[in-house]
């Protein structure tokens, strides 16, 4: 039975369940801490860094489509960074919390959790950014495209018209990697969760179609919750892991900083309009920092300088926030992001520099022309591929063109006894694996205009 308001939570989460060491889909361990050197926290890290979606978004846009400049940042990169001002929210939180957390836990293994989730965060986005995002949801929406999920479930249908990387994401992790659909990469229930900022289904993705499970997943999804004992709010909606805020805090400190330093390095905005803002986002003694700044040799240096010190201060006051709302957190009441809820100084420098990269990045020339370029290239694949899975379910025989697009998809082709919804599945695993690069090429030879 679905509730029609979020259940009153009676009881608070237990860290000793929220850090479940065990893994997803792998036989359970007597002791999964016992091992000495890596701890399987270490391990969840080293996994993700070693499998090949990750490996992929170093050709994947982070925030410039198929930029030539080296220094700017793809999805790769701003992984990695993420991954690291994780880590130390991790560490920081873990020391402060000290005595709440089992005693063999250490803040390094929180800091472990945090960074793992943080690599893998972005691991489903699909090429070409949000702009392949918004590609692939509008094409499921036309209505000439409607009689191919005529035998859907209104789920499914939902799942397919909201594609989400989030959702993508906890796919690849918990089914397409290593251990395909026998658990993935096995990772440990506590970064499954931590990864988690929207652990629920399509049917809860709200105005903003934000969602972390489609429904191929719902059982994963369920066991991970049930594993970790996080509260369950609705059908199908569960309380976030306390860990995942930081992962969302890191991901929103680093975009905050780094989009403005991608944008002075491929010249959209001037040092100088930048520079108040990160300055406030320091804190501190600024006439100190202004004199330390003003004596860099070099633009870039300039930046590196007021980067690591408005990072420090974020992680810091993300840390105490985390730390106030500590309560909340634990009981799965909480419902804002801790970024919001940092000193007001921070906060007004977070919001500046988003809006910043709003006004004068976002909607840069090339960028928009790249990424009107991505609908027209995702739709070729979409059409020439849905069309293929969809002819092999109910033609009595197989035009041969369809033939061949569906031997593009090696492994990953559906079969014919397969459900329609599992066969639109894989071509998304397919397309949304792509890269930028890779997208570009074979939209060109599928679409008839390569040579």
């Amino acid at each position: 039975m679905r509730l029609s308001h979020p259940a009153k939570i009676d009881t608070m989460m237990d860290w000793t369940r929220l850090l479940a060491a065990n893994r997803l889909g792998a036989p359970r361990e007597a002791d999964p801490r016992a091992e000495a050197g890596r701890s399987n926290y270490h391990k969840d890290h080293d996994r993700v860094v070693f499998c090949s979606p990750f490996r992929r978004m170093g050709r994947k846009t982070q925030v410039h489509p198929m930029t030539e400049n080296d220094h700017v940042h793809t999805r790769l990169t701003h992984s990695i960074e993420v991954a690291c001002v994780g880590r130390s929210l991790g560490v920081l939180v873990g020391q402060q919390l000290g005595k709440r957390l089992p005693h063999e836990i250490t803040p390094y293994d929180v800091g472990a959790i945090v960074q793992a989730a943080c690599l893998a965060h972005d691991i489903g986005n699909p090429p070409f950014g949000h702009a392949g995002e918004y590609a692939i949801r509008d094409w499921f929406r036309r209505p000439e495209h409607a009689f191919l999920m005529q035998h859907l479930s209104s789920e499914e249908r939902r799942d397919l018209t909201l594609y989400e990387g989030n959702a993508q994401g906890f796919r690849i992790i918990t089914q397409l990697e290593n251990h395909r659909f026998e658990g993935g990469l096995r990772l440990t229930y506590a970064t499954l969760g931590a990864t988690l900022k929207y652990p629920w289904t399509s049917e809860h993705a709200g105005a903003k179609g934000k969602f972390s499970c489609y429904q191929s997943e719902h059982r994963l999804l369920t066991e991970v919750a049930q594993e970790l004992g996080l509260p369950p709010l609705e059908t199908g909606r569960w309380a976030r892991h306390p860990l995942s805020y930081l992962m969302e805090a890191a991901d929103d400190i680093c975009y905050a900083i780094l989009d403005l330093e991608d944008g002075i390095e491929i010249g959209m905005l001037p040092f100088e309009v930048v520079e108040p803002i990160l300055m406030k986002m320091c804190g501190g003694e600024r006439e100190l920092l202004a004199l330390e700044v003003a004596a860099a040799p070099s633009v870039r240096r300039k930046i590196s300088l007021l980067r690591g010190k408005a990072i420090d201060r974020c992680v810091r006051d993300v840390a105490q926030a985390f730390l106030t709302q500590y309560p909340r957190l634990m009981a799965g009441s909480y419902q804002g992001d801790l970024l919001n809820d940092c000193p007001e100084s921070l906060r007004h420098g977070i919001f500046e520099a988003k809006q910043l990269a709003r006004d004068r990045i976002f909607n840069e020339r090339r960028k928009i022309e790249i990424e009107v370029g991505s609908f027209t290239c995702l739709d070729i694949l979409l059409d020439a591929f849905c069309n293929a899975v969809y002819q092999l379910k109910v033609a009595d025989e197989m035009p041969f063109r369809m033939k061949r697009v569906l031997d593009l998809m090696e492994y990953n082709a559906p079969r014919r006894e397969w459900p329609l919804y599992e066969s639109y599945r894989r071509v998304l695993d397919f397309i949304g694996g792509m890269t930028d690069n890779y997208a570009t090429y074979l939209a060109q030879q599928v679409g008839g205009m390569g040579r």
